[in-house]
């Protein structure tokens, strides 16, 4: 079990929001208004994410309990600022992988898509109204997490209708397609167009991670009517 997770800093350009982001774990990064916040907001994720990784069959080596260290810290951009998402590479992300480093991120990947499908199956279509999320219920919130991926998919390959995605062929070939076209960038050496392939699979899964929280958080399945 990891000791301590490794987290790396964004910092906006005039410093209003802070994105930490775990470099070995694609998905884990919360944002906040401080660096100290945003280090708390990981802490207070871990158990959480602790299912991905119980997906991935990499819950032995993910500490839920483990404590959060400040490895690096590194330059966003006004994205990060404005909604205190990582929007920058770090140098982390442009490291040359590894086929196993690859391999392991796609797993974890595929465990936030898992835990994904896992949630819009058992919560309430219609959800909490709220700040987060600009009041979508759960059938909008996920339309937009397909159509933001379809709209990265071309960075690897062609894309498919939105609409196939809602089938259970459909999306299941989507994703088949998603990861080999990453796999053939990788044997390859090149980037996802500007993007490295690190940030492609951290950023997919983590804006599939954040959604599925959202609609967990906003649930009403077991809320009195």
């Amino acid at each position: 079990m990891a000791e301590s997770i490794r987290v790396q800093m964004e910092v906006g350009p005039k410093g209003k929001r802070f994105a930490a982001v775990a470099p070995d774990w694609p998905g884990l990064s919360r944002g906040a208004k401080s660096e100290g916040a945003a280090i708390e907001m990981i802490r207070t994720y871990l158990p959480r994410y602790a299912t991905v990784a119980k997906l991935a069959g990499m819950d032995a080596e993910f500490g839920a309990d483990s404590s959060v260290e400040v490895a690096d810290r590194y330059p966003g951009t006004g994205s990060t600022d404005f909604w205190g998402i990582s929007f920058a590479f770090s140098d982390h992300d442009r490291r040359t992988m590894s086929g196993s480093e690859l391999e392991r991120e796609l797993t974890l990947m595929q465990g936030c898509w898992t835990f994904f499908d896992d949630v819009r199956a058992r919560v309430s279509e219609t959800l909490q109204k709220g700040p987060r999320g600009g009041g979508k219920d759960r059938d909008q919130i996920v339309m937009h997490t397909f159509a933001n991926e379809l709209q990265w998919k071309p960075r690897v390959g062609p894309g498919s209708p939105l609409s196939e995605l809602l089938t259970d062929d459909g999306l299941r070939t989507h994703r088949e397609t998603y990861i080999a076209a990453i796999r053939d960038l990788h044997s390859r050496g090149e980037m996802a167009g500007k993007w490295p392939l690190r940030y492609l699979i951290r950023h997919t899964a983590y804006h599939t991670l954040d959604h599925a929280w959202e609609m967990e958080d906003k649930d009403l399945t077991h809320k009195a009517s």
